[in-house]
């Protein structure tokens, strides 16, 4: 049975309706992994760089090995970060992950140390004049103060990372990058386009919620402006 010469998909045409409801499936699936090894590398570099960038401020010898270390890691190319990883993590989603985080530590740590460092001494000052411990200080003045430059930083690490998982396709856990290798491969043209518009769109949306989020825990910056 042929195809009708009206078919898109026979045609293998960029733009193509029929591949969007013929593989409605596949693509779900694939935005769901791509969500997930996005989400979980984004919030485990956030539990790693939050104790690093504060390391970094309170102990200043610090802040040069975290630092330089942490940009060191960002400038190994993902194929030989991978390979590092393989031995340890296998070809599974946690090597993709792992990855992942590495690569979002040099814009997390720099930008929540920056943060942490732009708190006025005279505010610190004065918490610690009404009685304020190391704990509630941090956690009720420098942590929110230092929130829109560490905002910052989430939101690029994130843009970054949406584009990074599609590496993962090279061990077959990219999400949507699974879907632009295969089609690269077989010069699926519906596909490649698809899926990489998909990415684009994720990006701007998780931008977007992140700057509605930003706006909503510091609304003393919304007053300022």
């Amino acid at each position: 049975m042929t195809a009708p010469p009206d078919d898109c998909l026979a045609r293998n045409e960029w733009l193509c309706g029929a591949y969007l409801t013929s593989r409605r499936e596949i693509l779900w699936d694939a935005v769901v992994q791509h969500l997930q090894l996005t989400a979980v590398s984004v919030l485990l570099g956030l539990v790693l760089a939050v104790p690093l960038a504060l390391a970094a401020r309170r102990r200043r010898w610090a802040a040069g090995p975290v630092l330089g270390v942490t940009t060191i890691l960002y400038t190994v190319p993902s194929l030989a970060m991978f390979s590092l990883l393989l031995p340890v993590y296998g070809l599974s989603a946690s090597l993709v992950v792992a990855g992942l985080v590495l690569y979002s530590l040099t814009l997390l740590v720099r930008n929540i140390l920056a943060g942490l460092r732009a708190v006025p001494a005279e505010t610190r000052q004065a918490a610690r004049g009404m009685g304020y411990g190391p704990v509630r200080l941090l956690v009720a003045v420098e942590l929110p103060l230092a929130l829109p430059a560490a905002m910052a930083g989430l939101r690029i690490a994130t843009v970054s990372e949406v584009s990074l998982v599609t590496v993962g396709a090279i061990v077959g856990y990219g999400g949507l990058g699974n879907l632009i290798y295969s089609g690269m491969n077989t010069y699926f043209k519906a596909q490649v386009l698809t899926a990489s518009v998909l990415c684009v769109v994720i990006a701007v949306a998780a931008d977007v919620l992140l700057l509605l989020a930003q706006r909503i825990l510091t609304p003393w910056t919304r007053r300022r402006s």
